[in-house]
């Protein structure tokens, strides 16, 4: 069980920025593919993103593609969520979530299938 943190959160104004970082010193990313979800208030996890193992494959939910980056550094055991251009509707409680892989893929990443969380960050977007 990787024990995952997150970190970046905070307020910030429409069309601002911010960026995320999901780190573990436990153990090796290297056979993960990480994801990024958003939960709000009445409603499930929303997965936003998904990167390969490697980072050579990555996915984009409709509602954050061309503004939101994932990233990942494997020898630092960390994976980023650069986020641009935030729109009011992005507030929510962001999770990094991982899962033990040996295929280097990136799909729409739905909940279920992941078994290691964060505890969350909240961002939110507000003039």
């Amino acid at each position: 069980q990787l024990e995952l943190v997150e970190s970046g959160g905070g307020l910030v104004q429409p069309g601002g920025s911010l960026t995320l970082s999901c780190v573990t010193s436990e153990e090796s990313l290297n056979h993960y593919t990480m994801a990024w979800f958003r939960q709000v208030p009445g409603k499930g996890r929303e997965g936003l993103s998904s990167i390969s193992p490697r980072g050579v494959n990555t996915y984009y939910a409709d509602s954050v593609k061309g503004r939101f980056t994932i990233s990942r550094d494997n020898a630092e055991n960390t994976v980023y969520l650069q986020m641009n251009s935030l729109i009011p509707e992005d507030t929510g409680v962001y999770y990094c979530a991982g899962v033990w892989t040996l295929i280097e893929d990136a799909t729409a990443p739905l909940s279920y299938e992941y078994d290691n969380w964060g505890q969350g960050t909240q961002v939110t977007v507000s003039s």
